[in-house]
C-alpha cells in the first residue's frame, strides 16, 4: 500500500470517529453512557471533597439521581432503602404494621380507618383516635410522614402508640404487635340493591391478591343466588400490577381474547396478553364505573372490556396513563421503578394523555400521541390518547362550597366521633335526619365554626382596600351593607344545603356504627353515577343500544 493510500485510510478513520455522533449504532450508546458516568463521577467526587461547606454524600447523590429522573416521566422513580416496605406494598399488597390508616383532621393526626382482624382493632384502637405519640416520638401534622415508618416494621415486633379519644384529656397507651397486614383490593362485594340479582364490586387497587379476591367474591355470591349483572367500580383506582389487570379482565371475557399489548424499546419488552381461562361471568350484563382517578391497570381493564364490547362504561374520562413500569432491584436495598413499555388496548389504541418527550432534549425523538379513531368488536368508534371516554358520560354534582369547607376542615369526621361517643348504643337505621341536623348545628356553634365564602373574602379585601386608600366613608358603608347581606346568606346556607350536609354526616356515622362497608352502601344511595349504571342495567334496550348489540 502506498503512502498516499495509507494517509487516506487513516483520514477516513479519523473522519469516522469525528462524525460518529451522527450515527446511532449500539457502540455509540455504550460510549456515551461510559463517558457520562465518568464525568458524573468526577463532578460528584470534586463537590463531595472540595465544596466550601460540608455536604452529606448520600443525600447529594440522591439529589443527582432525582434530578436525572425528573427529566423523564413522573412514574420513573428511585426508591431508597428507607422505603423498602413500599415495594412490598406495590408488588404484594402487604406490609408489616398494626392495621390502621391515618390522616390529618383539623390540627390532629387521626385514625381514619381500622382494618378488621389486626392488632389495632383487637386491642381497641378506634376511628377518630388522635395519635399524639408513636414509638416515643411526638406526632403532629408537621411530621405525619414519619408516622408510617414509625408504625410499620417487622412482624412480631411491638410499637407503642399514645392516643387521645373524644373529649378525654388523658392519653391512652397501646402496645401493638406488628403483623403482616394484607391490604384489601376489593373493598366491597355484594348484591346491591340487596333484593336484586345485581352484584356491586368496588375495586380500590391492583396488588398481587386482587384477582384472587375477585374470584373468591364471585364464587361466594354465585352460591347465594344467580348473578344477572355486575357493576364493577374502578373510580379512583390508581392501578397496580399489569398481570393482575389481565387476571381480573379474564374473569369477564371469553378465553383466548386479547386483553392488552405492551410495546417496549425492543422485542424483549413487546408482548401480547390473552385471556388464558374461561370467564367466571362471561354472558350477563356488565357496567364499568370510571372517572379521572381511574388509571393504569384500571384503564387496561376498561380498554379491554370496552374494545370487546363486554361492558358499558359509565362516568367520566379516565386519567390517561398508558405506560408500564418495572421494578429493578439495585444495590444497598434500593430499587428503581422504571417505565419500560407503553401499552395498547385490543383495538390498538394507546391511551397515554401526556407526551413527556415533547420539547425534551433528553429524548432522541418525540413521541406521536394523537387522538385517532379505532373500532371495537361491534364496530363502535373509540379514540386513542387522553384516556378512555365512557360510553355514557355522567358528571357528578358539584359539591356546595360550604360542604367542601366543612370536609376540608374535618368537621363531619369530628362530629361523627362526638355524636358516636355521646350515643354509643344508637340504632343507625333509626337515626332521625332532623334531629341529626339540629345536633350538627349545635356542634358547629359550640366549636365556633364560621363559614366564609369566596365572595365574603373578596368583600373583606375590598373593604380593606377602601380603608387603606381612604376612598370615603360612603363607599365603605355601601360595601359593609353588601357584606352583611353575604353573612345573612352564609348563615342560611346550612339550611339551604341541609340534605347534602346530612348525607355527609350519615356517611361518617355509618362507618362508626356499622363499619367501612356500611359507609359504602350508604354512599351508593346518593351516587348519581351508580344509579345511572343501575338504570342502564335494568333497561335492556338502553344497554344493548350503547353496545350496538341490538336484539
Amino acid at each position: 500500500m502506498t503512502f498516499n493510500k495509507i494517509k487516506w485510510a487513516m483520514a477516513s478513520v479519523v473522519l469516522l470517529f469525528a462524525f460518529s455522533g451522527f450515527f446511532t449504532g449500539t457502540g455509540d450508546i455504550y460510549f456515551e453512557v461510559s463517558k457520562s458516568i465518568d464525568i458524573f463521577s468526577k463532578v460528584y467526587k470534586e463537590i463531595s471533597f472540595n465544596y466550601v461547606d460540608e455536604i452529606q454524600p448520600d443525600k447529594f447523590m440522591e439529589a443527582g439521581i432525582q434530578g436525572m429522573l425528573q427529566s423523564l416521566d413522573p412514574y420513573t422513580i428511585f426508591i431508597d432503602e428507607n422505603k423498602k416496605d413500599e415495594i412490598d406494598l406495590i408488588t404484594n399488597g402487604k406490609y408489616g404494621g398494626v392495621g390502621i390508616s391515618i390522616g390529618v383532621r383539623g390540627n390532629n393526626v387521626t385514625v381514619i380507618e381500622v382494618l378488621d382482624g389486626y392488632s389495632a382493632q383487637r386491642q381497641g384502637i378506634r376511628i377518630g383516635d388522635v395519635i399524639i405519640e408513636a414509638g416515643s416520638v411526638e406526632i403532629s401534622p408537621e411530621n405525619i410522614d414519619d408516622v408510617s415508618s414509625l408504625v410499620k416494621g417487622k412482624p412480631g415486633t411491638v410499637v407503642e402508640l399514645k392516643v387521645v379519644r373524644g373529649n378525654e384529656k388523658d392519653s391512652i397507651k397501646f402496645n401493638l404487635v406488628r403483623e403482616e397486614v394484607i391490604v384489601k383490593n376489593l373493598i366491597y362485594s355484594g348484591f346491591y340493591p340487596e333484593n336484586s340479582n345485581n352484584v356491586y364490586l368496588k375495586l380500590a387497587s391492583f396488588s398481587r391478591s386482587a384477582g384472587d379476591e375477585v374470584k373468591r367474591a364471585l364464587r361466594e355470591l354465585k352460591a347465594q343466588k344467580e348473578i344477572k349483572s355486575i357493576i364493577l367500580d374502578l373510580r379512583g383506582n390508581p392501578g397496580g400490577l399489569l398481570d393482575v389487570a389481565v387476571d381480573i379482565t379474564e374473569k369477564f371475557i371469553p378465553k383466548n381474547q386479547l386483553i392488552v399489548s405492551t410495546k417496549g424499546r425492543n422485542e424483549l419488552n413487546t408482548k401480547d396478553y390473552f385471556s388464558a381461562q374461561e370467564p367466571m361471568f362471561g354472558q350477563g350484563k356488565m357496567i364499568l364505573l370510571v372517572n379521572d382517578g381511574s388509571a393504569s391497570a384500571s384503564e387496561i381493564v376498561a380498554g379491554a372490556l370496552q374494545d370487546h364490547d363486554r361492558a358499558v362504561l359509565v362516568g367520566n374520562k379516565t386519567y390517561g396513563k398508558g405506560l408500564v413500569q418495572t421494578i429493578t432491584p439495585l444495590s444497598f436495598n434500593t430499587s428503581l421503578k422504571i417505565t419500560t413499555a407503553k401499552y395498547d388496548t385490543p383495538s390498538g389504541r394507546c391511551i397515554q394523555k401526556i407526551d413527556y418527550t415533547k420539547d425534551n432534549e433528553v429524548f432522541s425523538e418525540e413521541d406521536s400521541l394523537s387522538e385517532s379513531p379505532y373500532l371495537t368488536d361491534n364496530k363502535r368508534v373509540v379514540f386513542s390518547a387522553g384516556g378512555i371516554t365512557p360510553d355514557s358520560i355522567v358528571d357528578v354534582q358539584k359539591t356546595a362550597e360550604v360542604v367542601t369547607e366543612l370536609l376540608a376542615k374535618g368537621i363531619f369526621f369530628r362530629f361523627a366521633d362526638h355524636y358516636y361517643y355521646n350515643n354509643p348504643d344508637a340504632d343507625f337505621g333509626s337515626l332521625n335526619d332532623e334531629k341529626l341536623f339540629d345536633s350538627f348545628k349545635k356542634y358547629l356553634s359550640d366549636e365556633k365554626f364560621t363559614y366564609q365564602s369566596e365572595a365574603d373574602e373578596l368583600v373583606d379585601k375590598l373593604l380593606q382596600e377602601v380603608k387603606n386608600k381612604r376612598l370615603g366613608d360612603d363607599v365603605y358603608s355601601d360595601l359593609s351593607k353588601i357584606k352583611d347581606k353575604f353573612e345573612i346568606k352564609g348563615n342560611g346556607e346550612l339550611k339551604l344545603f341541609k340534605n347534602e350536609l346530612i348525607k355527609e354526616i350519615k356517611f361518617e356515622l355509618a362507618s362508626r356504627y356499622l363499619g367501612s362497608e356500611a359507609r359504602i352502601k350508604e354512599a351508593l344511595k346518593y351516587d348519581y353515577q351508580f344509579q345511572t349504571a343501575l338504570d342502564i342495567v335494568n333497561d335492556a334496550s338502553s344497554y344493548n343500544r350503547l353496545l350496538k348489540n341490538i336484539e
